[in-house]
């Protein structure tokens, strides 16, 4: 077998050759190797982390004082270790100090009052429930009794819940209490309803009116008001169209009639509770009311100018509520309770009569009367609700 070498001088293996153990000598010994290109140099030193920091609130402007310190420090620790992130340093002090300069002008004008205002009345509005005069809307229970938090507004052409006519603001600055509240409801709704249903031939009888009233705790939101509801008295059923008549729905002419129909109703609805044999005075005072106002009437339907169509049945019509006049007048006149109740009679004659049927079916409005009910609490103007009306708590 064969032996290595002996190891070279200073232990290393192999042993120097004639060119030495790392390269050829030169005239001073062994020469080290050197490399063709420079030698490795460390990374760049890193992003100061507070630069960053203080660029980001400097754009954001949320807290510039905070954006202010921090461009401040790293500063500092950039100068002192060398790091990278000096202009975005400078960058988040300068849109730091226009950021404080901002946040004193808008607090010193009353912006930010302002501001914080209107943050609290868009949180009311998201939290107290309204629904506009037109609108219809589901409740999420399809019911309009009890207690509810959120309805739905859908078109009123389709199905829906409810139809509001009329809202109410309820006065002072304290909750009044439930049952002031639902008083308010019942007097104020009803007294609306011919405002928005002028024609109370097209309400159907299975409608009446609801409420939406405050509760003590939208109250403490600043829920002011009462939302009038026109909804089914079954509380399996819904409606389906709008029921309104009024000025936005109605032409010229059917306007003038209803108006006409809604004089003579407003002094009806002042016939004296008592009966004439126990108040004959009062009786004979509102028949004298009743003829004025029907030869008020009378006279207004000839005056005005209708289509030829309606011309002849508003003729008949205006010759109907003048007999009916001169029976209210006999009956004013009238000493007796008897030959009151006589004329008394005769003059309800011209009541949903041949003639009223005929002027509306020219006019192309609703020739089904109405079910009357004079002791539904309403004030008795025959609406075609049945006194079963009810409220929901918002």
């Amino acid at each position: 077998m064969s032996i290595p070498p002996p190891p070279g001088p200073q232990g290393q293996y192999p042993p120097p050759g004639p060119y030495g153990p790392y390269g050829p000598q030169g005239p001073y010994g062994p020469q080290p190797y050197q490399q063709p290109w420079p030698p490795y140099s460390p990374q760049r030193s890193t992003v100061n982390g507070l630069a960053i920091a203080a660029l980001v609130l400097g754009i954001l402007c949320f807290v510039p004082a905070l954006g202010l310190i921090l461009g401040l420090v790293a500063l500092r620790q950039i100068k002192r270790t060398s790091q990278r992130g000096r202009g975005m340093a400078v960058a988040g002090s300068v849109l730091s100090s226009v950021g404080i300069v901002l946040w004193v002008l808008f607090f010193a004008t009353g912006t930010a009052s302002d501001a914080w205002q209107g943050v609290k009345e868009a949180a009311k509005d998201d939290m107290i429930l309204r629904v506009d005069k037109g609108k219809c809307f589901n409740t999420t229970t399809g019911s309009l009794e009890g207690f509810t938090y959120d309805v739905d507004e859908v078109p009123c052409s389709g199905e829906h819940d409810g139809e509001v006519f009329a809202t109410v603001t309820v006065p002072g600055s304290t909750y009044p209490g439930d049952s002031r509240v639902t008083d308010l409801a019942d007097d104020k709704c009803y007294e609306l309803q011919g405002d928005y249903v002028m024609d109370i031939w097209a309400l159907p009888e299975n409608v009446d009116v609801y409420y939406l009233t405050p509760t003590p705790e939208s109250w403490r939101l600043g829920d002011r008001e009462i939302t009038c509801v026109l909804g089914n008295t079954d509380a399996e059923g819904s409606l389906t169209g709008s029921l309104r008549t009024d000025e936005t729905t109605l032409d010229a002419h059917q306007l003038a009639y209803l108006k006409s129909v809604i004089a003579l109703d407003e002094v009806t609805l002042e016939e004296p509770e008592e009966y004439p044999d126990e108040d004959l005075p009062a009786n004979t005072g509102w028949a004298r009311e009743m003829e004025g106002a029907l030869d008020e009437q009378a006279a207004a339907l000839r005056k005005h100018a209708w289509p030829a169509a309606a011309k002849a049945p508003m003729e008949a019509l205006a010759a109907e509520l003048e007999a009916s006049a001169d029976d209210f007048g006999k009956a004013a006149d009238s000493t007796d309770p008897d030959v009151f109740f006589d004329h008394y009679d005769d003059g309800y004659g011209f009541v949903d009569g041949e003639a009223t049927i005929d002027a509306r079916e020219a006019l192309d409005l609703s020739t089904t009367p109405p079910a009357y009910d004079y002791d539904d609490g309403d004030g008795g103007d025959g609406g075609g609700g049945g006194g079963e009306g009810g409220g929901l708590d918002v």
